[in-house]
């Protein structure tokens, strides 16, 4: 195709197929693997990669000095993910494997493991099936520099690495109230975590090398070793502060792993703006035209421009307007797919506001092909929007917009004179908020991928969750 030439016109259903099956990142995964295994015969190697069809199961690393809950951490979101915890214990512990059975001869006769042992359990371990399949969630290691390099040769690269901090006060205090329940194996502790039945309390002994020297000791080696670990790792750790209850550190964890990473892949943003009269949709569809060059498409005002037109489709809502009763679905849609097939939204992308109200136009919408990959709602209680629309006033001398509030006349004179639009009396105002929040639930559930923000906050507070929404890659909703 000559390259001169141009634009070239895209069918609107091919960037749409691609980001919906995400054909950028999968050509991408797949070119990494090859490049990594190098295979003799690339296309059988292609064809089990694509029948594997893991590149999105959890691949996370849990690092934290010692006392930082990091073992508990891991524990739970592996439950949470329905994932696989690889501890250096766990590997060691396992029945079938000769690299098991020398790695614990040595570490009791040693009480350390080098690097290759502990590598090589872990390669093993991650060619499981269940690794495969479910992913992986590796806690405490790499401890240090090599392990990471070495690792890193493998192809075994994380999407997630999660580092708790706390003070080394804080931390020495924990291990030195840490008690563990020899039958059990459950850890408990003297402040945060004592057990209540008088049986367990008896029998709980205190584990070695918890003391304030030795403790001390550890978190030297880990701070000597963790900051030539975490350059490995730039643009995907996430710091998690552990001097918080262990519910919270968890949630953030669990919020972080669950949140894609920014891929290079070509992406054209169609933005949906849904919320009641009054809740700034026209405001932050100017703002994302603005900063991000898309169409904005407000579908009022696509109507009174075909009225303006006097084209085919013009004439035929013409009638509408002058009896001051709702255009019909099909005739919006018409309207409204006409302007978003145009090349400039298939090229710059778009954001639209005020359609779809309802189920029935947001399917309407859909079967016409045009899906929007991101959309917000934005809710403002009644009050908020009372406030910001029965106190609207114009001029009908200068035609000058005014706010009782925000924005007062300037003047005894001017105020005199200003005037009222019908729309902005209450009882208009909260038949439309009734109106959209009738509808609002259905849309929610059929846009299962929306999000929703609070409008009742400084727009520009507003505007940037939105553009945050609309850069970063949705977050996946595990059950």
């Amino acid at each position: 195709m000559d390259a001169t030439t141009a634009p070239h016109r895209i069918p609107p259903e091919m960037p749409k197929y691609g980001e919906e099956n995400h054909i950028f990142e999968l050509m991408q995964a797949m070119l990494e693997q090859l490049l990594i295994h190098q295979p003799e015969d690339p296309i059988p190697f292609m064809i089990e990669h694509l029948h594997r069809n893991n590149d999105h199961v959890p691949k996370i690393v849990v690092l934290g000095p010692p006392a930082s809950g990091k073992t508990t951490i891991a524990m739970w979101l592996s439950k949470h993910l329905n994932s696989n915890l690889l501890t250096k214990e766990n590997l060691m512990a396992r029945k079938f494997s000769p690299n098991a059975v020398e790695a614990r001869k040595y570490y009791q006769k040693f009480k350390t493991l080098p690097n290759n042992m502990l590598i090589s359990l872990i390669k093993e371990r991650m060619g499981d099936n269940d690794c495969i399949q479910k992913g992986w969630i590796l806690d405490g290691i790499p401890e240090t520099r090599e392990q990471v390099l070495m690792i890193q040769t493998l192809g075994l690269a994380p999407r997630h690495v999660i580092v708790l901090n706390a003070p080394d006060t804080v931390l020495i205090e924990r291990n030195l109230g840490k008690r563990i329940d020899p039958f059990t194996g459950e850890i408990y502790h003297t402040t945060f975590d004592w057990p209540s039945e008088p049986e367990i309390q008896n029998r709980l002994i205190e584990p070695k090398g918890i003391s304030e020297q030795e403790t001390a000791q550890k978190l030297l080696d880990y701070h000597r070793n963790i900051v030539r670990v975490l350059p490995s790792y730039p643009k995907i750790l996430k710091n998690i502060s552990a001097d918080q209850p262990c519910v919270d550190v968890f949630y953030q964890a669990l919020t972080y792993v669950q949140t894609n990473h920014r891929t290079n892949a070509p992406f054209t943003p169609r933005v949906l703006l849904c919320g009641p009269v009054g809740s700034g949709k026209s405001l932050q569809a100017a703002l994302l035209a603005q900063k991000y060059g898309l169409v904005n498409v407000c579908c009022g005002q696509l109507l009174k421009e075909a009225v303006a037109d006097k084209s085919n489709l013009g004439n035929l809502i013409q009638p509408y307007f002058d009896k001051e009763i709702t255009v019909p679905d099909s005739l919006v849609v018409k309207v409204l797919t006409s302007r978003l097939e145009k090349q400039d939204c298939l090229q710059k992308g778009w954001v639209l506001h005020d359609f779809p109200r309802d189920l029935d136009q947001a399917q309407l919408l859909c079967a016409k092909g045009f899906s929007p990959n991101r959309v917000f709602f934005l809710n403002v209680p009644l009050d908020s929007i009372l406030e910001r629309l029965t106190l609207r006033r114009i001029d009908p001398v200068t035609g000058e917009r005014f706010h009782l509030m925000y924005k007062p006349p300037p003047t005894m004179e001017v105020q005199a004179r200003l005037l009222q639009n019908p729309k902005d009396a209450e009882d208009q105002v909260k038949l439309a908020m009734d109106l959209f929040y009738r509808n609002s639930a259905e849309l929610e559930e059929f846009y299962k991928q929306s999000i929703t923000l609070n409008g009742d906050q400084d727009p520009y507070t507003v505007f940037e969750y939105i553009e945050s929404g609309v850069i970063n890659p949705l977050p996946e909703k595990v059950s």
